[in-house]
């Protein structure tokens, strides 16, 4: 099939957040959900289940945990099993109880910045301590570049540390971590005894064909401290239906995650299973064609930085729909997210919520239709001209 998406659909009549948070003279392009209509078999899916007309309690489809370790086989020669896996009604919701369901309050939990901004919060949340270090920024050739860097992270591991939580693929700078990389962090964080929670959401979209690692999925040790967590929702663009899981492979520590969700976190919906189910089995093909669009965009945008943007770098994502610019030699001030909106009528995610490092910064979201993306690029050249 071939799939339309220059396809401009209107989304500010349909209670959209991205849409309508700023005005309407604003193109949005930043929280992370693409203008792109969602497969035609997870609609269909939905459709069929709406007109079923009843919507009670449900229970997850009893073929989904199935379908996922199915998924898991194929792509990443991971043996994961139904009983190792516990449905989440959100990713976000998910780092809140592992938060909960590792160590005791007040100690620490460690993260590498700049990061989702719910990797910050969700620690204190949960009457923990945020522990930060910061990602190594180098530049390779026109482009920025992230790397881990080992000895600040394991200079910041104490004795109170509990947690690591890593993102990978990394939201905001688009690494996809290599396995050498994955192994010595995981070495590290199993020298000093600590739970890893690893999000893998980002996991489907790699830009360059390359097959993505779990981490969990290095060797046996790592697995038995790992939490994964994964949904289809970035993938297939159903955020909203709120359905992802964790796949938790030591029967202890899923216990204790299953213990912190126990009364605080509701089940996945009825139409989130639904769509979560008909994602994984049907529409494949849409995400490839989706990934072709996306790789499209992305050159796009680098080129067009480098280009017309003076005083802008950018990363050259290797995974996920967005690019993280670097505006300190913009000559624009020290909000570059407030610049962009005032002058440019677009709006972007403010790099100081991603923690330390992110100041100077904005996140752009480019999973959007080709004919936006150009547009919010030329207002920016636009602003930065003056």
């Amino acid at each position: 099939m071939t799939y339309d998406f220059d396809r401009i659909i209107e989304r500010r009549a349909s209670d959209s957040v991205k849409w309508n948070r700023y005005g309407a003279d604003v193109l949005p392009l930043w929280v992370a959900d693409m203008d792109f209509v969602s497969p035609e078999p997870l609609l269909q899916a939905l459709h069929e289940r709406i007109a079923h007309g009843v919507f009670g309690y449900g229970s997850p489809p009893l073929e989904l945990a199935d379908v996922i370790c199915e998924r898991l086989a194929q792509r990443y020669h991971w043996q994961v099993t139904p009983d190792q896996i516990l449905f989440l009604p959100g990713l976000v919701s998910g780092l809140n109880v592992v938060c909960r369901a590792v160590g005791q309050p007040g100690d620490e939990v460690l993260v590498q910045t700049p990061v989702y901004p719910p990797f910050q919060s969700a620690p204190s949340h949960q009457g923990r301590r945020l522990k930060s270090v910061e990602l190594a920024l180098t530049q390779q050739g026109e482009h920025l570049h992230y790397a881990i860097d080992y000895p600040a992270f394991e200079a910041a591991i104490t004795k109170r540390t509990s947690l690591f939580i890593l993102c990978h693929p990394h939201n905001p700078v688009g690494r996809v971590f290599t396995t050498d990389e994955l192994a010595r962090l995981a070495g590290i964080a199993e020298n000093h005894h600590l739970t890893i929670c690893s999000d893998e959401i980002h996991c489907d979209l790699l830009l360059d064909g390359g097959p993505h690692q779990p981490l969990a999925s290095l060797s046996p040790d790592i697995a038995n401290r790992c939490i994964t967590l994964m949904a289809p929702s970035k993938t297939f663009n159903i955020a909203g239906l709120g359905a992802s899981f964790a796949i938790v492979q030591n029967p202890s520590l899923l216990k204790q995650v299953k213990a912190a969700a126990e009364g605080m976190v509701p089940s996945v919906n009825v139409l989130g299973f639904v769509a979560a189910l008909a994602a994984y089995r049907h529409c494949d093909d849409w995400l490839q064609a989706l990934l072709g669009y996306l790789r499209v965009n992305r050159d796009y945008l680098i080129d067009y930085v480098t280009r017309q943007l003076p005083g802008i770098r950018t990363t050259c994502p290797e995974a996920t729909y967005l690019a993280w610019l670097d505006c300190r030699e913009a000559n624009i001030g020290a909000n570059p997210h407030r610049f962009f909106i005032d002058n440019a009528k677009v709006a972007l995610n403010d790099g100081v919520t991603f923690g330390p490092g992110g100041e100077g910064f904005v996140r752009l979201n480019f999973g959007c239709p080709r004919p936006i993306l150009i547009q919010a690029l030329e207002r920016m050249k636009l602003a930065l001209a003056g």
